[in-house]
């Protein structure tokens, strides 16, 4: 029974961060003119990179969209970083989780 109850929370944390990932996803598409297979990959790439958490890079993106906005000082060189990469490079799919989004095997 735990490991069903840990399913379901861990799902309901997931729904509760797509929006802000999607959002992020948007802004990176806008901003970089890039797909939206291209931002998840950017945004995986600025997690592991900056070894943050996926949805917290997510909602820094989000808030530094804003105006007035900016990102945090550790995390303002890795986007630019991992768009660089991405477009350099072909990317592997990604595919969204219950833990957020990740390469497919």
């Amino acid at each position: 029974m735990q490991p069903l109850r840990q399913e379901i929370d861990q799902l309901r944390q997931a729904l509760g961060t797509r929006p802000v990932i999607d959002m992020a996803r948007g802004i990176l598409m806008a901003g970089f003119g890039c797909s939206a297979e291209a931002a998840c990959e950017i945004l995986v790439k600025v997690s592991q990179h900056s070894n943050t958490r996926l949805r917290d890079v997510a909602d820094c993106l989000v808030e530094a969209a804003r105006p007035g906005g900016e990102m945090p000082q550790e995390l303002q060189q890795h986007p630019s970083v991992a768009v660089q990469t991405t477009q350099n490079e072909p990317t592997a799919p990604v595919q969204p989780g219950p833990e957020g989004i990740r390469h497919s095997q």
